[in-house]
């Protein structure tokens, strides 16, 4: 049995836990809670209201008003960081200070990658692990589609899509992260990266469009690798839908996955036309729920059982933010 504490009692943290149209547990609470090898000990909110909601519903656990009040009192094995982008960096500094076995850190790392650097930092000198919850790594669909991936054939082209009505960019934002290139793009680029095993670096951007306030709405970055032609990566903030999604073509198959969707083609002899061939559905069996955030718990448990090592690692999430910053500079350029 590990002890685990959570730092930060909101939406991520908490409240997600409660959206009947969600596959549950959809909070860091809900999952800690319902993992049988863990045992939430304690929380700590600066927001006095979340914090007492916590607490009427883990009533076992003791509540602080500052993550420094917890750890003067408690050693947790485990410490979640769910706080918002702009505290990531000294929540989750002051986190690996406190020496736990392991750190799970909402994504993003934090700001920018500078910052997040001195938390790779912080994490070395202390030898404390930081896992970054980049939860589509634990998805089962996911995962099926990464295991799918060679039976498609060499890849052909890849087109990655993020659209929701948040803006893009925009630098008075870049102060709290209240912007959709690093709150909602850090997933896209990472299951991109993850499920394709490439390294995503000198992006070609197009497509810049911005508002009459001069934010980013629109733009779509063009990468290519020695063995991908064209991987296209595209994000809206001006639509008036929220949609993820990824479209990988093969020479013998098709994965097309995203929110609410998988589906698996590969080539078959065609039923209507001779000496043809097409695209069907390939039968791939997927459980009911994905155990995103749940399967995401478990890894923390196996790597501190030493059975596994951790799926979404520090490094990896920095990564990803380099990434993105590399796409901002154009998008800076561009005005």
């Amino acid at each position: 049995m590990y002890t685990a504490a959570l730092i930060g009692t909101g939406r991520i943290g908490f409240s997600l836990g409660f959206d009947k149209k969600r596959e549950q547990p959809a909070s860091h609470t809900m999952a800690l809670l319902k993992n049988k090898n863990i045992s939430l000990i304690a929380g700590a909110d600066t927001n006095q209201e979340n914090l007492e909601k916590w607490h009427s519903y883990v009533k076992k656990a003791q509540i602080f008003s500052s993550s420094a009040e917890l750890y003067n009192s408690l050693h947790p094995d485990i410490v979640t960081v769910a706080v918002n982008e702009d505290a990531h960096l000294p929540e989750c500094i002051a986190a690996i200070k406190s020496k736990p076995r392991l750190v799970i850190l909402e994504k993003p790392v934090a700001l920018n990658s500078t910052e997040a650097e001195q938390i790779r930092q912080v994490s070395q000198e202390c030898k404390v692990p930081v896992m970054v919850n980049h939860e589509r790594r634990f998805s089962e669909d996911y995962l099926a589609a990464r295991n799918f991936l060679p039976k498609i054939g060499e890849i052909q082209s890849v087109r990655a899509e993020l659209y929701s009505g948040l803006r893009i960019y925009g630098e008075e934002f870049e102060k709290d992260g209240t912007y959709s290139l690093i709150h909602d793009g850090t997933h896209l680029v990472d299951i991109v990266q993850y499920i394709l095993g490439c390294k995503l670096e000198k992006p070609v951007v197009t497509g810049i469009f911005n508002d009459e306030k001069g934010i980013v709405r629109n733009f779509s970055a063009h990468y290519k690798t020695d063995f991908i032609p064209e991987i296209t990566v595209s994000m809206s903030g001006r639509s008036k839908f929220f949609s993820f999604g990824l479209d990988i073509l093969g020479t013998l198959g098709r994965i097309c996955i995203g929110n609410g969707y998988a589906k698996f083609y590969e080539r078959k002899e065609s039923k209507l036309y001779t000496g043809f061939y097409t695209l069907t559905n390939s039968k791939i069996k997927l459980p009911r729920n994905t155990g995103y955030f749940s399967n995401m718990v478990q890894n923390a448990v196996n790597f501190l059982d030493g059975k596994a090592l951790l799926k979404s690692p520090l490094q990896d999430a920095i990564e990803d933010l380099k990434v993105l910053e590399e796409i901002k500079a154009q998008l800076v350029l561009a005005k």
